[in-house]
């Protein structure tokens, strides 16, 4: 996965014709945030190099396997940022390959400026244990734990 940075792309696209655009996508698919089998494929490779198993993803994610393997393979789709956080911390992604798998879901990075987010951001570099650590320090710290489902506050 030879992915190119924003800047090499919009280089790209100054001397790309419209008719050649079909090309140009076929060739920087995973350039583009908004494919939904992007994120799929990306965590994928991410679980295989690491020899994580998709189960075991879910398990720690405190997520249903059925329907975590219904995320991956782009048969349901979530709005809830907080599920692929979780599939994001159990699968050991740092906070860098969790940002790029944010993006590749189409859902906002996490925001430094924004507390909640601060603080999960020192829990992707810092790992301090399972799901269930990190929601009671979020807890500590007055913000909302991370949920598996339902109607985000």
């Amino acid at each position: 996965m030879n992915e190119k940075n924003t800047e090499e792309l919009s280089e790209i696209l100054k001397h790309t014709h419209i008719s050649e655009f079909g090309k140009f996508r076929d060739e920087n698919l995973y350039g583009f945030s908004e494919d939904q089998e992007a994120f799929s494929i990306y965590i994928k490779e991410l679980l295989t190099k690491r020899g994580i198993t998709q189960q075991k993803v879910f398990l720690n994610a405190d997520i249903p396997e059925r329907y975590g393997y219904k995320l991956l393979s782009g048969e349901k789709r979530t709005k809830q940022r907080d599920v692929i956080l979780r599939i994001c911390y159990a699968a050991e992604l740092s906070l860098d390959e969790t940002q790029k798998a944010l993006r590749k879901y189409g859902m906002p990075e996490l925001y430094a400026k924004k507390e909640r987010d601060a603080v999960l951001m020192i829990v992707f570099n810092e790992r301090p244990g399972s799901i269930i650590d990190v929601n009671s320090i979020l807890k500590e710290n007055d913000l909302l734990p991370l949920r598996t489902s339902g109607i985000q506050e």
